[in-house]
């Protein structure tokens, strides 16, 4: 049996591109800027990231070309390994549908460096795929991936396809399939798969995708997160994952009083509604917000940084940036708070 992502908080990073300052800049295909590429992942890795999901949704792997794809991972795997991060964990995510194409992008994949993929359900038929079909379809790729793979299930981004708990449970015993990110609201399929004593969580670990859920997830037995606000403040999400732990979870002390237990959940829960507040972002901009976030707080990339159609940015602009900084400002300050470098942080990374 393959092993899973360690548990903890991981980041969907952003695929950077080209400014628009570069001197090979193409506005209809911007080249990727792996300096900034790997400056980012570095900055995530130093605040405590556990890990990173390469070309998932919010790196719009679907508008990568495979040679730019396997350029963004070894050009991460190269900056870690140089940086002295050996074997940092590397989630390469696919988005083809092809069982075919899917394997070949997780056989390069690992020849670039990545440890594990993670694979979209496959929705251009939802509306007709049986439980039974989606089964085979992970099976199949699976069965011949050269790296242990992870179930995506992203509703939004797959047309809504039907992926239910017990399918995933199902699953979760092959030897190749180690886990899965749900990126939906329903916190009861995460907990019938967290919380399920039909499967063994040393093998298959769950993590939510969206950030607003991180505490109740841990609740229920979730292995982390793979968030897209923590590509900003990472800092933030990793303290509630792991005050968490060292109150009831794995590292929690036996001498922890009831007094420290009631003081630390009142912790969680100030930083979990802080993080839900940001998360609203993310929930209506998705990565047009993250690559705006991560420009003017961050100063990597444009704001306005994404490929063909989502290039552009914010329709108002500074318009919409204000109206979030109140909330931002709050996680700022918590930021600050657990040692974030924030505003020049690229100049730092």
């Amino acid at each position: 049996m393959a092993d899973p992502p360690p548990s903890g908080i991981y980041v969907p990073v952003p695929t950077f591109f080209a400014r628009k300052t570069a001197a090979n800049y193409n506005p209809i295909a911007p080249p990727v800027d792996i300096q900034t590429q790997v400056a980012h992942s570095l900055y995530l890795a130093r605040s405590g990231i556990r890990g990173l999901v390469l070309l998932g949704s919010t790196g719009e792997a679907i508008h990568l070309t495979n040679a730019e794809r396997n350029a963004v991972i070894s050009g991460v795997r190269k900056g870690f390994d140089e940086a002295g991060f050996k074997d940092y964990p590397l989630i390469a995510g696919t988005a083809a549908q092809n069982i075919e194409e899917v394997v070949g992008q997780l056989n390069d994949a690992k020849d670039a460096g990545a440890q594990w993929g993670l694979c979209l359900a496959p929705g251009y038929f939802a509306s007709a795929v049986s439980q039974e079909g989606l089964e085979g379809w992970f099976k199949a790729v699976a069965d011949a991936s050269p790296i242990p793979i992870m179930i995506y299930h992203y509703p939004g981004v797959s047309n809504s396809v039907p992926l239910l708990p017990s399918t995933i449970a199902k699953l979760s015993s092959h030897p190749n399939i180690v886990g899965c990110k749900l990126s939906h609201g329903a916190l009861d399929d995460h907990t019938l798969l967290a919380s399920s004593p039909t499967i063994d969580h040393t093998h298959f670990h769950v993590f939510t995708g969206l950030g607003q859920q991180l505490l109740p997830v841990l609740t229920v037995g979730g292995a982390g997160a793979i968030d897209g606000l923590a590509a900003i403040f990472p800092r933030t999400v990793v303290e509630l994952y792991d005050t968490f732990h060292h109150t009831i979870g794995h590292k929690a002390s036996s001498k922890n009083s009831l007094a420290v237990v009631q003081r630390n959940l009142e912790d969680m829960r100030k930083l979990q509604y802080h993080i839900s507040a940001g998360e609203k972002l993310i929930a209506k901009w998705g990565t047009v917000g993250i690559k705006e976030a991560c420009a003017r707080i961050l100063e990597f990339g444009d704001a306005d940084g994404a490929r063909l159609p989502l290039q552009g940015g914010f329709p108002e602009g500074d318009k919409e940036w204000e109206k979030w900084a109140g909330v931002l400002g709050e996680l700022k300050k918590l930021e600050k708070e657990h040692g974030g470098a924030l505003e020049g942080a690229n100049g730092s990374a």
